[in-house]
This record gives structure tokens, sequence and C-alpha cells, in this order.
């Protein structure tokens, strides 16, 4: 059977990417805004490049943020955030003042902060991941496989359960969280080649 999945617009960022990719595993997938729509989907995808007060309140102003919140948590649709989307997850953050998440995850959102003189904020290129546990998500790509990143802030957490995976930049941070059948990305899979590729297969064949 094909899976249906729901790429969310909240109106941040270029979505049509991220459907393309997903159509290339073999799935059926649309960009929607319309809570029956997502409501509807196998697996859920929320991406997104932006601000992150910006983004709740579209969520909030779509009504989207109660929709994927009873298919995520109550009905346990398997999930990926990606960017903005995993940090959406997060109860709060401090990018521009102070701002509620979604709150799935006792996370919050900060801004990453340089080690050295040679890093840069915002963090824009390949970098290393490293996966922190035996997750799903990293089925068959290789401990320290380079994917793409465009943030300046980043999801910090004392909860290392849901640590999925870190990488070596600004001290190092959190490059994907998640638990259950919900899942957060920094880096952009669909950017990411091959190695995104793989990682979006694992997350629509994942069983649970």
């Amino acid at each position: 059977m094909t899976l249906f999945v729901a790429v969310v617009d909240y109106g941040m960022g270029n979505l049509d990417s991220v459907r393309r990719a997903v159509q290339l595993q073999g799935s059926t997938a649309t960009t929607t805004a319309d809570p029956q729509v997502i409501s509807e989907a196998d697996r859920i995808i929320l991406p997104g490049v932006g601000a992150f007060g910006e983004a709740m309140i579209n969520l909030r102003e779509r009504g989207l943020d109660t929709t994927l919140t009873h298919q995520v948590l109550d009905e346990r649709v398997p999930f990926l955030g990606i960017c903005l989307g995993m940090q959406l997850m997060a109860r709060s953050s401090t990018e521009h003042g102070n701002h509620e998440g979604l709150g799935w995850l006792d996370c919050a959102v900060v801004k990453l902060e340089p080690a050295d003189t040679a890093e840069r904020v915002p963090h824009v290129g390949w970098n290393e991941v490293h996966p922190a546990i035996d997750s799903p998500l990293f089925h068959d790509i290789d401990n320290d496989r380079d994917f793409y990143f465009v943030h300046s802030f980043h999801v910090a957490t004392d909860d290392q359960d849901v640590v999925l995976a870190t990488t070596p930049y600004a001290g190092g941070f959190n490059s994907a969280v998640g638990t259950r059948n919900m899942f957060g990305v920094q880096f952009h899979p669909e950017k990411s080649q091959q190695a995104g590729q793989i990682l979006l297969k694992n997350f629509l064949t994942w069983k649970g």
C-alpha cells in the first residue's frame, strides 16, 4: 500500500523540495494546510525555515497546533519535524523573545554559541551527525555522515533519552531528537543527497 504523507504548509519555508524528496521514495505526498487532510495522513512532516514565534502564530491561526497534537500524541501518527519543524516540538524558544512551542518534548530552543573564532552563526553547510542511540531513523547511515544545516538556534534538553543524534559544532548540539512516534532533525534531509534520502526512507518505512 502506498503511504499518504502530509507535508504541513503553515507559510514557513520551501515545502516543495520536501514533497519531491518524499515522492522519490515512492510515497504519495501533498503540501497542505487542511486539518482534515492532515488527519487522514499515514505520515506527517513539518518542515520550516524562519522565526519560531511567527511559526507558532501561523500554526495557531490555521488551527494546526491542535490538529498536529491530536494526530501525533493521541493517534500516534509517525511525525518528522525538519529544521524549524523540529524546534517547534519543544516547549519554548528564546528566539526574538520568549515563545511557547507545541510542548511535545521537554526541550528549549536556544541560540548557538560559537566555541571559537573559526565557527560562524548561522551554522550553514555540511556537518557530521553522530547517532546517540540505535535509532531506526539512522539505520544504514554511517556514524559520521554529513548532512546539510542552515540554522542559528538549536534544541537543548537535560533529557538524554530524547537525544537521537548530536553534531560537533558550537560546543556540540542535538541534531536529532524524538521519542515514540515522533522524530525531529535540525538538518535538511531533502538537501542532504544520499544520506538524506536514506533517512527519509527510514522514516517512511518505520513500523513502530
